[in-house]
């Protein structure tokens, strides 16, 4: 894997961080994003320019995704100027999070092309990203995994889930709804106590050592809400847009979820108060509002 060419498309908070990291663990890697200022960033690392996915696809032998929404990882793959449009390029890894319908489609189309793809989905934020901590979810084929896994885990630790395209994007829906439910069901739980006189602060101290912890006790109130930084790294839109996709799927399964939904409720009601940009911690914030407290220390 060492001495094959690596191709990077989407050069956001994480893909950014992620091609960096491919950089200094010696792999030569062409990139591509039509942002000029992150493309400029990663060449000055070391990075090769290119002009098109379709050319990234073209100069380099395994091309990785990291793309906002399942319609641009649609066009980024499969589109006339896209990956599958490349001559060189005999697997694409999608690193976002579209899921599973859109990766069945893009591995149906790889597939019939003589190709092979991964829905490789991250969790971990920023942080995760630039320290090579994330915890990778991939689906694909099994017979391929094994000479994938070393550069995957130069980007964390990865957690093969099934050959079924789409498997991994499930996996990561459940996670991501799991964590703002627990984000939405804290910043109630800790609104509550903070309005009854409780330190926030000890409040999370208790219940991560109680039968409540949680990934938002644990770790996104003391790190960005008790602060009031609320910067933890990714945007209420993300969130939502992550929420929302896997409502469609479990309704498509014929799943029920009451509770998703209104989670999907605070996040969209968060998004209209502080914007989609918003950290999705300032659901926390939307909380505050109607209770009529902050949830910092006293």
């Amino acid at each position: 894997m060492a001495d094959r060419v690596l191709g990077f498309i989407g050069l956001g908070q994480m893909g950014s961080r992620m091609a960096a990291r491919l950089l200094e663990a010696g792999h030569p890697v062409v990139v591509f994003d039509r942002a000029p200022g992150p493309l400029a960033e990663l060449v000055a690392k070391g990075a090769t320019a290119a002009a098109s996915p379709r050319e990234v696809a073209d100069r380099a032998d395994l091309v990785f995704g990291s793309l906002p929404t399942p319609a641009i990882l649609r066009d980024v793959a499969l589109g006339p100027d896209g990956v599958l449009a490349g001559q060189r390029a005999r697997c694409f890894v999608d690193l976002s999070t579209t899921g599973p319908r859109v990766a069945g489609e893009v591995a149906a189309a790889f597939t019939e092309a003589g190709r092979s793809t991964f829905d490789c989905p991250v969790s971990g934020g920023k942080g995760g990203a630039a320290a090579g901590t994330l915890a990778l979810m991939v689906s694909g084929p099994r017979a391929e995994y094994d000479s994938l896994e070393p550069v995957l885990r130069v980007f964390g630790k990865p957690f093969y889930c099934g050959e079924k395209p789409g498997q991994a994007q499930v996996m990561k829906l459940c996670n991501n709804l799991l964590a703002a439910t627990a984000l939405a069901a804290s910043s109630e739980a800790l609104a509550m106590g903070v309005k009854a006189g409780l330190d926030p602060n000890l409040m999370c101290e208790v219940i991560n050592a109680s039968s409540g912890r949680n990934s938002a006790t644990q770790d996104k109130f003391p790190r960005a809400v008790i602060p009031r930084t609320f910067d933890f790294g990714f945007t209420t839109g993300l969130s939502l847009k992550d929420v929302r996709l896997c409502l469609e799927e479990a309704e498509a399964m014929g799943v029920p979820m009451p509770v998703g939904n209104a989670t999907r409720q605070m996040l969209a009601i968060t998004a209209a108060l502080h914007g989609l940009d918003s950290d999705f911690t300032s659901i926390a914030k939307t909380v505050e509002n109607w209770a009529g407290v902050e949830i910092k220390a006293p």
